[in-house]
């Protein structure tokens, strides 16, 4: 496959590449606790995956009737986020795997996420995925945050690619529904499995819906240069059981 052929693939970073979601969660915890607001456990927290931190804390904000702008909202947790992703933040490791792979065949990579820039580039710095990614996309940066396609398509045209040439990895419903405004195909991998019969995943051209302990590299990697990217019919397909 000559360079001008290859895909370009664009990955979600959040419960796709790191399981940041603990920090996101105990983050938001500790923030809400300091405005009175107790009792939000991780049910509360999973509604809010594949969402943008803006977006979010607009809707924190409403229900729990917060008196503070979203901005400083938005940098205490942001605040709160790093201390917890410069101490830990652990890579899935099928997930590092197929990077490495697309990176060795040149393969133009980018990340596209709902955090904030300092977040992003913390969560690459601290476990070295930085080295393999060309262009990087906040929410921050453009007009909407997921499910609108907004990171998507400022991903492609940072990495000078055509949405149609793309492939995103997700792991939430929002982000497949933005994959597919964009006109890009979408590999999904659920990161509460309990969602994966959310309609959103149905619609993504290869579906884990065991989530990261059902996803391999080589079964990405196959749908994506030996498939052709997608199913005999062109519609969703799930890896064979091993």
């Amino acid at each position: 496959m000559s360079a001008s052929e290859l895909p370009t693939v664009i990955f979600d970073l959040d419960g796709t590449l790191v399981d940041s979601e603990p920090n996101y969660y105990e983050a938001g915890r500790q923030l809400l606790a300091r405005y009175g607001v107790t009792g939000f456990g991780w049910e509360h927290h999973i509604r809010f995956i594949g969402i943008g931190t803006r977006e979010t804390l607009e809707t924190l904000r409403a229900e729990y009737g917060i008196d503070a702008s979203v901005d400083d909202l938005l940098a205490e947790k942001n605040r709160l986020y790093l201390e917890r992703v410069h101490a830990s933040t652990e890579v899935f490791p099928q997930m590092r795997k197929f990077v490495e792979r697309l990176h060795t065949e040149g393969v133009p990579m980018g990340v596209a996420s709902g955090s904030s820039r300092a977040a992003i580039d913390m969560a690459l710095s601290s476990t070295g995925l930085d080295a393999y990614f060309t262009a990087t996309v906040s929410a921050e940066e453009v007009a909407h945050g997921k499910p609108a396609p907004d990171v998507f398509l400022e991903a492609a045209r940072r990495l000078g690619a055509a949405p149609a040439g793309c492939v995103v990895l997700e792991d939430a419903g929002p982000g497949v529904v933005a994959a597919n405004a964009a006109g890009m195909r979408c590999i999904a991998v659920p990161y509460v499995q309990a969602t994966a019969d959310d309609p959103a995943f149905a619609t993504a051209g290869l579906l884990f819906p065991g989530g990261q302990r059902e996803f391999t590299a080589q079964a990405a990697y196959t749908w994506l240069f030996e498939t052709g990217g997608a199913g005999p019919d062109g519609g969703v397909r799930r890896p064979r059981a091993r």
